[in-house]
């Protein structure tokens, strides 16, 4: 028996812009923006394996270090248009990275949206989480996903202006959909613990775009300053006063950085 497709939502008119959100969330996390974009773009909303409506499309490989990985690259390219911009949000920003490599003539540019290279605080990297502290919550996770998760979302709202707002807004857009798939929740976090993408980024030869938050707590804005020395065709948006969700903080930025760039 084959695999089951992911979930795909096509909406709008235009170039064809592909949204990846990050790990544990879903394709409806983008908000108000999806409706501004549409006015632009041929959106195409894919929930990542195990996600969303994407239930029932693992498994995973999970023998090797990074089969997590390349299992969901192999997915997602499974429904990639055939010319594209890709916006990935925070892990989603990361099989962007990917996605830019492994398939160099579909994918015209990226949107690196509060991504890094690295969510792991590494000997030679410090703009990142320790990794004792990841492992804790995938524990804390499988014994009481909503109240985890929870507390994921106000780590994602930290430092934004507006987190009394936007805290509200993720919740209600989280819970609007089933949890992820266990399975899905435990690759996802082998492929956080595992990928470490610096080496790969100078390879890139596509445009990239990277919206960032100064105040991030999750993806340092370090991160960002320091890819951008990196690539070979990039721009940095940093928004100030500005936490891990920019669409939901400053929708109206962040539209009009992707019109600008993507069009």
């Amino acid at each position: 028996m084959g695999q089951v497709s992911l979930y795909v939502e096509s909406l709008g008119e235009g170039p064809d812009l592909v949204l990846l959100h990050g790990w544990a969330m879903h394709s409806g996390m983008w908000g108000s923006t999806l409706h501004s974009l549409a006015q632009h773009f041929r959106l195409h909303l894919i929930d990542l394996p195990g996600h969303g409506f994407s239930r029932g499309a693992s498994p995973y490989k999970t023998g090797e270090k990074t089969g997590a990985s390349e299992d969901m690259v192999e997915r997602v390219v499974e429904v990639l248009p055939s010319s594209c911009v890709i916006c990935g949000w925070s892990l989603g920003g990361q099989l962007a990275i990917e996605l830019a490599l492994r398939e160099p003539v579909r994918v015209k540019k990226i949107i690196l949206t509060s991504t890094t290279p690295s969510f792991v605080k590494r000997e030679d990297w410090q703009w990142g989480m320790e990794e004792l502290t990841l492992k804790a919550f995938a524990e804390n996770l499988k014994r009481d996903f909503g109240t985890t998760m929870k507390r994921f979302l106000t780590l994602q709202v930290s430092g934004g202006g507006d987190a009394g707002k936007v805290l509200p807004e993720m919740r209600r857009l989280l819970f609007e959909r089933s949890a992820p798939e266990p399975e899905a929740l435990e690759a996802g976090l082998q492929i956080v613990l595992a990928n470490d993408l610096r080496g790969k980024l100078r390879n890139i030869v596509q445009p990239a775009l990277l919206i960032h938050g100064e105040n991030d707590v999750i993806a340092h804005p370090e991160a960002a300053g320091w890819m951008k020395q990196q690539f070979q065709d990039v721009e940095l948006a940093m928004l100030p006063n500005c936490s891990h969700v920019p669409f939901l903080s400053y929708p109206d930025k962040f539209v009009a950085n992707i019109i600008r760039f993507a069009r």
